[in-house]
């Protein structure tokens, strides 16, 4: 039997938490909890993200439910003596939302998280990852068991299918489908592969849901596999994730332990085996064919499809390939019924989805919300606003295959179509926000120098495409863009999207196209004016020093002075100091060191 505890601290221990020193504040908790003679009473557990990443260490004490975050070591005397010991929370290590002035108390009362609906996410916070009786005693692998003693496999795959549930890593392909076709394919083996690698700038559903809820994953493969007919599968993660990386192996040895991976798996003809693979960081084998030949061990480059690895995939046999999100989503729909999770959504995007919100949002972190949701809803409830009161201007979804949404779209329900229609697509999740001062050329030449970088070079169009719409971008950046650019670009962009192999190549122009359709006006002032709207491309600024503000408010401190490595400051320590133009080469040194906003951009 469980010992009961008066308390329990349900620490974050996710990458965001943990990079900001969480397992240190973890020990610091129970060596104070020693000392104050409290460890029999109150028990701190490591559970996996909590979701609001930009706090970290976050921690809710059970349970009063009281939300904790940036705790640090030295934050944990007092912590311990107010709260666990005379009971009174603590309100300065309590969330404040912007512009408020008293902190909110309790996690439930907390707007990231009232609006979320979680699915994939439903053990957040509340499990040990490392721990499978933690997982168990939340209903875990009650799905499994419910699929392999009370449902042929048929009935599985026409549960999944009656649900909606479409892939969760980009394309949005129906799960079910794709079910069908491997469990209709005539071979003695068959593979299911479970992507996680996760590549998009400013994304971490997968590596969260990996490092959380190992087992959600394992439970979704052991589902899939007896659905399709399946024997073996593969995890295919990025060895840049460590702590997913060794969260997974630890789940899979305790579900080997535990007779849950084997053979003859509940005493019954079905038997099962994982095994990880690590990528080696190459975005492109995020791409399903490019994938499958990562595993065997030959180049991560996409073929041409058909066939498709339903047909003929790992090793030339049927191979079923879902993101890690949609494994984790498989054991609610089985357990709680496909009618209630379409219950969700719209018509044509059922259920939930993970994203990552980052950027000028003011709560960055790991969400899932119902499909449908609005876009404003996600910016302004859950992610409390755009940072220092500036004005929203953008949010690229989609990851760098994706598009940037204008303020004008604010009220676009989230869904497969929606995003598509905008210019944009779902893509695994990433949604990164912008606000007033995003240069939006910018943003389209830091997502297409990723794409163009991490081009595998198998085809053309690809390969010699992506990197002379780069050129072009940055020739505009720098001021040096012509009027014929502007038709380049989409000449460039539409006959890689055409004549790409993959959905890498496909996919590439999308931040060039949605920015040329909605963001016009910033092209044309790079290249007409030579001025960049949101003075973010530095070439095209002009540095003028306040000669007033410098003397009066900065005693002509000679800071900017000694950071200009081109001699174009002039004057004298507690003097008024000036730029000369024609030296000066538009780094920006001076306006970064500048501690008095006596430098101007023009």
């Amino acid at each position: 039997m469980a010992k009961a505890y008066r308390i329990e601290v349900m620490a974050c221990t996710g990458t965001g938490c943990v990079s900001n020193g969480a397992f240190e504040v973890i020990e610091a908790i129970r060596e104070e909890l020693k000392k104050k003679n409290l460890h029999s009473e109150v028990d701190i557990i490591a559970t996996g993200c909590n979701g609001i990443c930009a706090l970290g260490p976050i921690m809710v004490v059970k349970p009063d439910n009281i939300f904790y975050k940036e705790i640090t070591k030295k934050d944990v005397p007092y912590l311990v003596e107010e709260h666990f010991l005379k009971g009174r929370p603590v309100k300065k290590f309590m969330y404040t939302p912007p512009e408020e002035k008293e902190p909110i108390p309790l996690l439930n009362e907390i707007n990231f998280f009232t609006k979320q609906v979680l699915v994939a996410l439903r053990n957040r916070g509340l499990v040990d990852p490392e721990v499978i009786e933690d997982y168990i005693a939340r209903d875990g692998y009650a799905a499994f068991a419910k699929a392999i003693t009370e449902m042929t496999p048929e009935k599985v795959i026409q549960e999944i299918t009656a649900s909606g549930l479409r892939g969760r890593g980009g394309a949005g392909f129906p799960t079910g489908l794709k079910w069908q076709a491997v469990r209709r394919a005539t071979s003695e083996e068959k593979f299911i592969i479970c992507n996680g690698d996760e590549g998009d700038p400013g994304a971490f559903m997968d590596r969260s849901i990996v490092e959380s809820d190992p087992h959600s994953v394992i439970e979704g493969l052991l589902i899939g596999a007896y659905a399709t007919g399946a024997s073996k599968a593969f995890v295919y993660i990025r060895n840049e994730y460590p702590l997913a990386v060794k969260r997974i192996e630890i789940a899979i040895e305790q579900a080997r332990d535990r007779g849950l991976i084997g053979e003859k798996i509940f005493g019954l003809d079905f038997n099962f085996d994982i095994k990880i693979v690590r990528g080696a960081g190459a975005f492109v084998c995020g791409e399903e064919t490019a994938l499958i030949a990562s595993v065997e061990g030959r180049l991560g480059e996409p073929r041409p499809r058909p066939p498709y690895p339903a047909e003929k995939g790992l090793w030339g046999r049927p191979t079923c390939i879902n993101n890690v999100e949609t494994w984790a989503t498989v054991p609610v729909i089985i357990s709680r019924g496909a009618k209630w999770f379409s219950s969700m959504g719209t018509a044509t995007s059922k259920g939930t989805k993970v994203f990552s919100l980052v950027g000028k949002v003011n709560n960055t972190g790991l969400i899932e919300v119902p499909m449908g949701i609005t876009l404003k809803e996600i910016i302004y409830d859950i992610g409390g606003g755009i940072t220092d009161g500036k004005k929203f201007k953008a949010v690229q979804t989609g990851g760098p295959s994706g598009g940037c949404i204008t303020a004008a779209l604010l009220d676009l329900p989230i869904d497969y179509e929606s995003l598509t229609a905008a210019g944009s697509m779902m893509g695994s999740g990433g949604m990164v926000v912008m606000d007033e001062e995003t240069c939006m050329v910018d943003i389209a030449r830091y997502f297409l120098s990723f794409t163009a970088y991490e081009s595998c070079g198998k085809c053309t169009p690809c390969r010699e495409g992506t990197a002379e719409m780069l050129k072009i971008l940055e020739r505009i950046c720098n001021g040096n863009g012509q009027p014929s650019d502007l038709e380049t670009l989409g000449t460039l962009s539409h006959a890689i999207k055409e004549g790409s192999l993959c959905g890498l190549g496909k996919t590439a122009p999308n931040p060039v196209l949605s920015t040329m359709k909605y963001f016009k006006e910033e092209y044309e002032s790079h290249i007409y004016k030579k001025k960049c709207p949101a003075k973010t491309c530095r070439k095209l600024n002009e540095y003028v020093i306040d000669e007033k503000r410098c003397l009066s408010v900065g005693h002509g401190c000679d800071i900017c002075k000694k950071e200009c490595a081109y001699d174009a400051i002039i004057g004298q320590t507690k003097e008024a100091h000036r730029i000369i133009q024609e030296k000066c080469v538009k780094c920006g040194s001076c306006y970064d060191v500048c501690k008095f906003n006596a430098i101007n951009i023009n």
